[in-house]
């Protein structure tokens, strides 16, 4: 559900963005208290999977659409609600910085779209209530698929609404909702049995990651978390380097809606800053579309391959490394108070 510049005009990007931006700020002054040291390697490494894993779209049967994970609602279980913002925001910036996915306009629409609702709305409200008596995996997979759904049903919403504030004669207001909607309940039904999955897995590992999320309480320090985030990390990097290969080709529920209002996956927009946007973009993406330049993407495994690895290392360090710089900061606070 990453949207391209052209959906969006500068006024609603730049309105989208400012509003990004400042969730972005709130969730890092609330990790300043929230954010649990001991998960901070954890966040590089869901950062990673994360950005694998929005690699593979898996496609819907007799739709001729595909989607793929947001990951909003697992993040937001394993790492807090704060955190986890933090971390649906790296995968994004590098997502459109290096790899060409999704807009730079659209940066702070996507951020809101696929990582507000999921980890700043429906985790708190949804997620939690339902699992608040007691982890098991029967209530643990009932509240993924119901958080994931709503979370990307109010991301696809956002959709519609931005792209009819922005003035897209292409997807009337009616006919694109008709279409976006349910296609998205089918993908976040998928995308919640697999996020169940994963948190019943990481659950039986070490239930005390979910347990310290759910009651905002840290674990203890003479708990290690080696054992899960290794298995995460090369989860991400068999993702990333291998099972991407097998991704679905048909085109995901964005482009399949607007396929179907417009007869067109890409719609064309001219102007000063959408120009500028793109050209800035042609400049930092090494990988365009997951593949060497001289592919334009398309044909290469190897490429692909790389893309991966490479994405994933990326995102594992800047996710990483912004949870390391947040506690830095809030320790040397401590000690000059």
């Amino acid at each position: 559900m990453h949207m391209a510049d052209a959906l969006l005009s500068p006024a609603v990007g730049g309105i989208m963005l400012a509003a990004s931006a400042g969730a972005i700020a709130y969730s890092a002054y609330k990790c300043k208290d929230d954010l649990d040291e001991k998960k901070i390697p954890l966040m590089g490494v869901m950062g990673a999977v994360i950005f694998a894993g929005q690699m593979i779209n898996f496609t819907i049967p007799g739709t001729g659409s595909s989607g793929h994970i947001g990951g909003g609602i697992l993040l937001a279980a394993l790492l807090g609600p704060f955190p986890a913002f933090l971390v649906i925001s790296t995968v994004l910036l590098i997502q459109a910085l290096f790899f060409a996915d999704g807009g730079l306009l659209a940066l702070g629409a996507n951020i809101w779209n696929m990582g507000f609702y999921a980890c700043l709305l429906v985790y708190p409200l949804i997620f939690k209530p339902i699992v608040k008596k007691g982890f098991t995996p029967r209530r643990i997979a009932v509240a993924a698929i119901l958080s994931v759904t709503i979370a990307l049903l109010g991301g696809a919403f956002s959709v519609v609404i931005e792209t009819l504030a922005s003035g897209i004669t292409e997807l009337p207001f009616t006919a694109f909702l008709g279409l976006m909607m349910p296609i998205h309940l089918a993908i976040g039904i998928v995308e919640g049995i697999v996020t169940a999955g994963v948190l019943v897995f990481v659950y039986k590992m070490r239930p005390e990651i979910l347990e310290s999320s759910l009651i905002n309480k840290k674990i203890s320090s003479g708990l290690s978390l080696k054992k899960v985030s290794v298995t995460l990390l090369i989860f991400a990097a068999l993702l990333g380097g291998g099972f991407s290969l097998f991704a679905s080709s048909n085109p995901d529920g964005l482009e399949w809606a607007m396929n179907g209002v417009a007869g067109t996956t890409q719609i064309i927009a001219t102007g000063g800053v959408h120009e500028n946007a793109a050209d800035v973009q042609k400049t930092t993406a090494v990988l365009p579309g997951y593949g060497f330049k001289s592919t334009d993407g398309q044909g290469s495994a190897a490429g692909k391959s790389v893309a991966g690895l490479l994405g994933g290392g990326l995102t594992l360090l800047l996710a990483g490394g912004t949870g390391y710089i947040i506690y830095a900061v809030k320790r040397k606070k401590e000690k000059s108070a």
